[in-house]
This record gives C-alpha cells, structure tokens and sequence, in this order.
C-alpha cells in the first residue's frame, strides 16, 4: 500500500528487501486526498516544513496524476525483474487490502508511507490499522524523499 509513487531508492529497497527472491507485488495506491489536511499540517510542522504547511489544501491530485503516478510504479518494479499489479484505492482501503491478501495468500503486506506523526501516535495509520485486519505480517516503512525536486523521476 503506498501514497505516492515509488523512488527509485524505495523500488530498490523493496525489491531486494528478502534477498535474492523474486517476489511479485500487488500495489495499492491510497493517495492522500483532502481528507486529513489538518494532520498533514500538523505532521509538516512536526517535521519543520513549515511551507509545507502553509500549502496543505492547495495541492489538487487529478485521477489522471494519480493513475500516471501507478504506471510509473509498477513499470520500475517491473524493471527489477519483479511481477507488480496495481490499482488505485478509491475507497474502503483496508477492506480491498484484506481481500487482496486473502485472493493472493500474500506471506506479508507492505505499507511505504511518510511519516504522519498524529496518525502514528494516535494508531490510525494504515499500518496500525491493517495489523489488525489483514492476519499477515504488516511491514511498516518510510518513503525516501527526492534529494532534489529537479531529480524527482516522477511524472
């Protein structure tokens, strides 16, 4: 489950996170939309990025973005070697995620996300909360940032 595309430092970390072993991936893509903007602002003042926060809202993510933002995903994924499908979560994430563990009798789930302080605190990140509906393992990571927008590989 992820919230913006893959970095190539994240399509690295992830596909040789078990070694050697080539795994195949089932992408859920759950961007964040207008919901939550005030702990977004809460998270980048936690985190200093205070023009971060004075932006929160004004950002629009088009279905088109969002879906651009998948096929890059998957086609990196792919580039390692590994099988990647994907879709976007319109709505009811966690119960799309189970399904998909259940269909797929995936061994663990993966959630790469930027740290939301207030969600982690409180428990109401995806990762807490998929813990306790999907009955595999839940790996929890933070997502590399581009060292510099201009080298961002996003489209």
């Amino acid at each position: 489950m992820i919230e913006k595309p893959l970095t190539p430092a994240d399509v690295e970390f992830v596909s040789t996170l078990h070694g050697d072993d080539q795994g195949s991936f089932v992408i859920l893509m759950q961007p964040r939309g207008k919901q939550d903007v005030l702990l977004r602002a809460i998270d980048d003042v936690a985190l200093g990025e205070f023009d971060d926060a004075v932006r929160e809202g004004a950002e629009s993510t088009t279905e088109l973005s969002v879906e651009r933002a998948l096929t890059h995903t998957l086609a990196a994924l792919r580039a390692t070697g590994a099988e990647a499908v994907g879709q976007v979560v319109e709505e009811h994430p966690l119960d799309l995620l189970q399904s998909v563990v259940e269909q797929t009798h995936a061994d663990e789930v993966i959630v790469l996300t930027a740290p939301h302080f207030v969600e982690e605190f409180f428990h109401r990140d995806w990762a807490s909360r998929a813990r306790h509906k999907v009955g595999v393992p839940v790996l929890k990571l933070f997502a590399h940032a581009p060292d510099d927008p201009a080298n961002d590989e996003t489209p």
